[in-house]
């Protein structure tokens, strides 16, 4: 199923798949805890997001972006873990994606007050 051109939508999906890879990566250093965390928030960003555009109402709609959000600022924070924890990979493309898609979701949310 083709779906049209939707700037979130796309850039949390690039972001899911990004968060795959990186997983994986922790994985093959034995860090499954970090691996685990940032697997189920930073790909249920996207999938709040893809569930807002389905959404029965405006204040439906808010309030899956609303979820979406918090799961975007907690990807921010086990990311910047990452970069500070000694002996973690790290991937600073992702942080400024994160902070990217955290930005996006705050004006889509405060627009549709």
């Amino acid at each position: 199923m083709e779906c049209k051109p939707n700037l979130i939508v796309d850039m949390t999906f690039s972001f899911s798949l990004s968060i795959i890879q990186f997983t994986e990566l922790l994985e093959s250093k034995r860090k499954f805890n970090m691996a685990n965390q940032l697997f189920r928030c930073g790909t249920s960003i996207g999938a709040n997001v893809r569930e807002a555009q389905g959404a029965e109402s405006k204040v439906d709609f808010r309030h899956k972006c609303k979820i979406a959000y918090k799961e975007a600022e907690e990807t921010c924070y086990w990311l910047m873990l990452c970069e500070k924890a000694e002996n973690y990979p790290f991937d600073e493309q992702m942080l400024k994606d994160i902070q990217s898609i955290i930005k996006v979701l705050g004006k889509i949310i405060s627009s549709t007050k």
